[in-house]
């Protein structure tokens, strides 16, 4: 199955168990899960006169099949979009049901939105931090209107010569980057979960492609499928005892 063209619309020391890290780990979660994703840095392109900023992001970059999808949100300049998608934040503090209902929301509200992709090919062919970027680019090629500036999450795209602000955690702090990463992450769900009728046995409608026990056990009984990443590491280790592609 092929994905469709752009669319619019801390481990301490092993004999020195930590509670102090444990706390430390567990906080830093609840602290990223309680991050209501704002306008700030929205804003700051805003108040230089930049009005179609894009949030970029991506889903499945780690994992072990199936493609990287990318998706890129342009928000209405308007302050009221905050209010218009409550809810909305970093796709991994969602349920699926969640994400599936804002999703929605996300496509209406938007002043443009588009997904791309880059194939587990694509993947192996140019390494995942290039196919992500292709899968990036191709997102934001497919936005109508064309934006004006970018927010990313993690990475830069050097290959637009777009005014750009890449940080961490922007899923989680900037609105533009959530909604897009929801988009996302709901975009290849639904693709894996179509794959796994293509591709039975491997499972791939419960674990996305991700490397799981129920995943590895399943490539060692069949072998790696044309949608598997060969030059990850854990299929590059099986190589030799996998019987082949299926």
């Amino acid at each position: 199955m092929t994905m469709p063209s752009p669319t619019q619309g801390p481990v301490p020391a092993v004999n020195a168990p930590s509670r102090t890290f444990t706390l430390a780990y567990h906080s830093r979660r609840s602290m990223r899960s309680h991050i209501t994703p704002s306008l700030d840095a929205e804003r700051a392109f805003w108040q230089a006169g930049v009005r179609l900023v894009a949030g970029v992001d991506e889903a499945g970059r780690g994992a072990w099949a199936g493609p990287v999808v990318a998706a890129a949100v342009i928000l209405p300049c308007d302050e009221r979009v905050v209010a218009d998608l409550d809810g909305v934040t970093d796709s991994k503090q969602l349920t699926p049901a969640k994400r599936e209902a804002l999703r929605a929301r996300i496509q209406q509200v938007a002043l443009a939105w588009s997904v791309g992709s880059a194939s587990s090919a694509e993947i192996d062919a140019l390494g995942i931090l290039a196919a992500t970027r292709l899968a990036m680019l191709r997102a934001v090629s497919g936005l109508s209107p064309a934006p004006e500036a970018l927010l990313i999450d993690a990475l830069s795209l050097p290959a637009l010569a777009l005014p750009q602000r890449a940080f961490a955690r922007a899923d989680a702090l900037s609105l533009s980057v959530a909604a897009a990463s929801i988009l996302a992450k709901t975009t290849r769900d639904a693709l894996m979960c179509a794959l796994d009728a293509e591709l039975a046995g491997y499972g791939f409608a419960r674990h996305k492609g991700y490397g799981t026990r129920a995943h590895l056990q399943a490539i060692r009984r069949l072998g790696a499928c044309p949608i598997h990443r060969r030059t990850f590491k854990p299929l590059a280790q099986l190589a030799l005892d996998l019987p082949g592609p299926c």
